[in-house]
């Protein structure tokens, strides 16, 4: 699978309570569950809600899966771009 960087702009989402995150976190659970029970091959890595966006880390077979469940979801995916390597302190060693 390749791993994807999604960026989706919500106003204040670096500043959205921790039940709102919650939230947020149950919904798009649901839809990938869905979405997995149906074959398609995506799974949610992490986010990071800072300033005006949350930024999300997926791994998945398609572009299109990642457009898929922001649309089931209701969530925006304003930029999705496919990484293309990885960096970390342990590389540096």
């Amino acid at each position: 699978m390749q791993q994807y960087i999604i960026e989706r702009e919500i106003p204040g989402a670096g500043n959205l309570p921790e039940q709102e995150l919650v939230n947020i976190s149950k919904h798009s659970n649901g839809v990938l569950a869905e979405m997995k029970s149906e074959g398609s091959e995506i799974e949610w890595v992490n986010s990071f809600a800072a300033g005006d966006k949350i930024y999300c880390v997926y791994n998945a077979s398609s572009e299109a899966l990642i457009r898929e469940h922001a649309e089931r979801g209701g969530f925006p995916a304003n930029k999705i771009t496919p990484v293309g390597g990885v960096l970390n302190p342990a590389k540096g060693n």
